[in-house]
């Protein structure tokens, strides 16, 4: 992944204008959409689009415009898939390339935090690449899936463009720090979320 990462940053340092927002625009698609995200760069290409604005080679707004269309679109067709496979996603080809590790990770977040999961997991590469289709598969109501996804795929570009912006002179450093506070902020979350259902619970057999 990392030679990926660093090929993606040489070509979209040697590109100018529209053809950077349009491959940007598909990398950060096709992370968010079903098993696709386990290989593609997407995260990185967002952070490197935020140092080329900082740069003054890209418009910031545009670029965050384009990475929220396109990360909330992916996310929209993991969950059509998976809608349309049910459980037998998991035992298709791809689904059982992906391995039973991750799926039962993701399976396991998803049914722990509902919606919560779908939000806060854009910041875990795993979870960004297969929680849409689980939610899909699993039925969750369209109706709560869509706020999650479009908070969440608005919080990962904001965040990624804008680590790339602040850093300006380095992608890999940009890089680095997004993903600790990725973790730490998904953590949190993610805990407090669980308190929050744990207190429910207490109340409701009060």
């Amino acid at each position: 992944m990392a030679g990926l990462a660093a090929r993606v940053a040489a070509v979209l340092s040697a590109l100018h204008g529209w053809p950077v927002y349009l491959v940007i625009g598909v990398l950060a698609f096709g992370e968010s959409a079903v098993f696709v995200g386990l290989v593609l760069p997407g995260e990185t290409s967002l952070v490197l689009g935020g140092v080329l604005a900082a740069r003054g080679n890209l418009h910031l707004a545009v670029l965050m415009a384009v990475g929220v269309v396109a990360a909330v679109a992916g996310d929209q067709v993991g969950y059509a898939v998976g809608r349309s496979m049910g459980p037998g996603l998991r035992r298709s080809r791809w689904g059982r390339w992906i391995g039973d590790r991750r799926w039962d990770r993701a399976e396991a977040a998803l049914d722990r935090h509902g919606p919560a999961t779908v939000l806060l997991g854009r910041f875990a590469a795993v979870l960004r690449a297969l929680v849409p289709a689980l939610a899909g598969a699993g039925r969750m109501p369209y109706r709560r899936f869509l706020p999650a996804n479009a908070a969440g795929g608005t919080a990962w570009v904001l965040a990624a463009t804008g680590v790339g912006y602040v850093a300006g002179a380095s992608w890999r450093s940009a890089e680095t720090l997004l993903g600790t506070w990725g973790a730490v902020v998904a953590a949190v979350a993610l805990g407090a979320a669980a308190i929050a259902a744990v207190r429910r619970r207490h109340r409701r057999k009060n």
